[in-house]
Protein backbone atom coordinates (compact mmCIF):
# COMPACT_ATOMS: atom_id res chain seq x y z
CA UNK A 1 0.00 0.00 0.00
CA UNK A 2 1.10 3.24 -0.55
CA UNK A 3 -0.46 5.96 0.79
CA UNK A 4 0.82 9.69 -0.06
CA UNK A 5 3.44 10.54 2.62
CA UNK A 6 1.69 14.38 2.54
CA UNK A 7 -1.90 12.47 3.36
CA UNK A 8 -0.40 9.92 6.13
CA UNK A 9 1.45 13.00 8.34
CA UNK A 10 -1.76 14.66 7.61
CA UNK A 11 -4.16 12.46 9.23
CA UNK A 12 -1.12 11.69 11.79
CA UNK A 13 -1.00 15.08 13.06
CA UNK A 14 -4.78 15.45 12.99
CA UNK A 15 -5.11 12.18 15.42
CA UNK A 16 -7.20 10.88 13.08
CA UNK A 17 -8.49 6.97 13.55
CA UNK A 18 -8.49 5.36 9.82
CA UNK A 19 -7.47 2.60 8.30
CA UNK A 20 -5.67 1.58 5.19
CA UNK A 21 -7.66 -0.81 2.85
CA UNK A 22 -6.07 -2.20 -0.45
CA UNK A 23 -7.64 -2.87 -3.50
CA UNK A 24 -7.30 -4.24 -7.37
CA UNK A 25 -5.70 -1.36 -9.61
CA UNK A 26 -8.48 0.74 -10.36
CA UNK A 27 -8.43 4.01 -11.74
CA UNK A 28 -12.12 4.95 -12.42
CA UNK A 29 -14.34 6.09 -9.12
CA UNK A 30 -16.55 3.47 -10.37
CA UNK A 31 -14.49 0.71 -10.83
CA UNK A 32 -12.61 1.03 -7.18
CA UNK A 33 -16.20 1.35 -5.79
CA UNK A 34 -17.25 -2.15 -7.32
CA UNK A 35 -13.24 -3.76 -6.73
CA UNK A 36 -13.69 -2.61 -3.21
CA UNK A 37 -16.91 -4.29 -2.75
CA UNK A 38 -18.32 -0.32 -1.06
CA UNK A 39 -21.22 1.57 -1.85
CA UNK A 40 -20.72 4.94 -4.55
CA UNK A 41 -21.81 6.85 -1.99
CA UNK A 42 -19.45 6.07 0.66
CA UNK A 43 -16.48 6.42 -1.67
CA UNK A 44 -15.47 10.56 -1.67
CA UNK A 45 -14.45 12.04 -4.78
CA UNK A 46 -11.77 14.80 -5.39
CA UNK A 47 -11.78 17.12 -8.46
CA UNK A 48 -9.27 20.05 -8.55
CA UNK A 49 -10.68 23.00 -10.11
CA UNK A 50 -9.31 26.64 -11.02
CA UNK A 51 -11.27 30.08 -10.76
CA UNK A 52 -9.86 33.73 -10.67
CA UNK A 53 -8.78 33.58 -6.85
CA UNK A 54 -6.48 30.20 -7.65
CA UNK A 55 -7.04 26.35 -6.72
CA UNK A 56 -9.61 24.54 -4.93
CA UNK A 57 -10.62 21.00 -4.55
CA UNK A 58 -14.08 20.22 -4.61
CA UNK A 59 -15.21 17.04 -3.21
CA UNK A 60 -18.34 15.15 -4.15
CA UNK A 61 -19.43 11.59 -3.73
CA UNK A 62 -18.37 9.27 -6.26
CA UNK A 63 -21.85 8.22 -8.06
CA UNK A 64 -22.14 12.23 -8.44
CA UNK A 65 -19.91 14.88 -11.31
CA UNK A 66 -19.34 18.38 -9.69
CA UNK A 67 -21.61 20.71 -11.33
CA UNK A 68 -19.89 23.62 -12.39
CA UNK A 69 -22.39 25.92 -12.83
CA UNK A 70 -23.88 25.35 -9.73
CA UNK A 71 -20.11 25.54 -8.17
CA UNK A 72 -19.32 28.76 -10.14
CA UNK A 73 -22.36 30.21 -8.52
CA UNK A 74 -21.49 29.11 -5.31
CA UNK A 75 -17.91 31.01 -5.30
CA UNK A 76 -18.91 33.53 -6.97
CA UNK A 77 -16.71 33.38 -10.27
CA UNK A 78 -16.02 31.02 -12.78
CA UNK A 79 -14.77 27.83 -12.32
CA UNK A 80 -12.77 25.26 -14.40
CA UNK A 81 -11.67 21.92 -14.26
CA UNK A 82 -7.46 21.71 -13.76
CA UNK A 83 -5.28 20.14 -15.95
CA UNK A 84 -3.42 17.07 -15.47
CA UNK A 85 -0.33 19.14 -15.25
CA UNK A 86 -1.76 21.77 -12.95
CA UNK A 87 -2.94 18.58 -11.13
CA UNK A 88 0.71 16.92 -10.98
CA UNK A 89 2.08 20.54 -9.82
CA UNK A 90 -0.25 20.70 -6.90
CA UNK A 91 -0.03 16.82 -5.65
CA UNK A 92 3.37 15.80 -6.33
CA UNK A 93 3.48 13.14 -4.04
CA UNK A 94 0.21 11.42 -5.75
CA UNK A 95 -0.20 8.93 -9.07
CA UNK A 96 -2.28 11.22 -11.46
CA UNK A 97 -6.12 10.93 -10.73
CA UNK A 98 -5.83 9.66 -7.42
CA UNK A 99 -6.13 12.69 -5.75
CA UNK A 100 -6.97 12.90 -2.03
CA UNK A 101 -10.42 15.08 -0.76
CA UNK A 102 -8.30 16.50 2.05
CA UNK A 103 -6.64 19.65 -0.15
CA UNK A 104 -5.81 21.34 3.35
CA UNK A 105 -3.36 18.73 3.33
CA UNK A 106 -1.56 20.20 0.34
CA UNK A 107 -2.17 23.87 0.93
CA UNK A 108 -5.56 23.94 -0.76
CA UNK A 109 -8.89 25.08 -0.42
CA UNK A 110 -11.91 22.41 -0.07
CA UNK A 111 -15.22 22.49 -0.78
CA UNK A 112 -17.21 19.65 0.12
CA UNK A 113 -20.69 18.92 -1.26
CA UNK A 114 -23.08 18.21 1.58
CA UNK A 115 -24.16 14.56 0.59
CA UNK A 116 -21.15 13.38 1.75
CA UNK A 117 -22.23 14.48 5.82
CA UNK A 118 -25.01 12.09 5.75
CA UNK A 119 -22.49 8.67 5.22
CA UNK A 120 -21.74 6.76 8.31
CA UNK A 121 -18.40 5.76 6.89
CA UNK A 122 -16.22 7.21 3.77
CA UNK A 123 -13.76 5.69 2.05
CA UNK A 124 -11.10 8.23 -0.57
CA UNK A 125 -7.79 7.92 -2.22
CA UNK A 126 -4.70 7.48 -0.76
CA UNK A 127 -2.66 8.96 -3.40
CA UNK A 128 -2.79 5.88 -5.32
CA UNK A 129 -4.64 3.76 -7.41
CA UNK A 130 -4.37 0.69 -5.51
CA UNK A 131 -5.30 2.57 -1.50
CA UNK A 132 -8.00 3.85 0.14
CA UNK A 133 -8.33 5.44 3.78
CA UNK A 134 -11.62 4.02 5.37
CA UNK A 135 -12.97 5.92 8.13
CA UNK A 136 -16.25 6.96 10.17
CA UNK A 137 -18.30 9.68 8.90
CA UNK A 138 -17.92 11.04 12.26
CA UNK A 139 -13.87 11.34 11.82
CA UNK A 140 -14.13 12.61 8.31
CA UNK A 141 -16.96 15.09 9.38
CA UNK A 142 -14.11 16.38 12.22
CA UNK A 143 -11.16 16.65 9.57
CA UNK A 144 -13.64 18.19 7.23
CA UNK A 145 -15.33 20.93 10.14
CA UNK A 146 -13.56 24.26 8.80
CA UNK A 147 -13.86 23.76 4.97
CA UNK A 148 -17.00 25.11 2.52
CA UNK A 149 -19.97 23.49 2.15
CA UNK A 150 -22.38 23.49 -0.46
CA UNK A 151 -24.39 21.60 -2.97
CA UNK A 152 -23.12 21.34 -6.46
CA UNK A 153 -22.86 17.72 -7.25
CA UNK A 154 -25.22 15.81 -9.62
CA UNK A 155 -25.92 12.29 -10.37
CA UNK A 156 -23.50 10.48 -12.95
Amino acid sequence: MATAMTMREYLRSHDVDYEEVSHPHAVTATHIAKESHIAGDHLAKAVLLKGESGYFVAVIPSTCRADLESLSRIVREPVELASEKEINDRFKDCDLGALPPLGQAYGLPVWMDDRLQEQPDIYFEAGDHETLIHMSGKEFARLMADVEHGQFSKRA
